[in-house]
């Protein structure tokens, strides 16, 4: 069970680093924004799992918080790059 979960936070580890490559080096808002989503979804996906791994629901409000943040993050970052395209034209 310890290397099951030792393999499972390695695999997130990467995929978290990944993304934050992905954050810093992206050529456009729009990839970061993607990028900062998957993170989001990566984190979430961690405290999932440790909620499954352990038997408890105490985190489930935080992965709502998360989510809510993850949703009007995408909506703002979309409405801006929208509003910047018609004042571009």
């Amino acid at each position: 069970m310890n290397v099951l979960l030792l393999v499972i936070y390695l695999v997130f580890a990467v995929a978290a680093l990944l993304t934050l490559w992905r954050i810093v080096i992206g050529p456009s808002i729009l990839d970061r924004a993607v990028a900062s989503d998957v993170l989001l979804t990566e984190v979430m996906c961690v405290l999932g799992a440790e909620m499954a791994i352990n038997h408890h629901t105490r985190t489930l409000p935080v992965l709502l918080m998360i989510a809510a943040v993850g949703v009007f993050g995408s909506i703002s970052i979309a409405r801006f790059v929208a509003r910047r395209d018609n004042v571009e034209r």
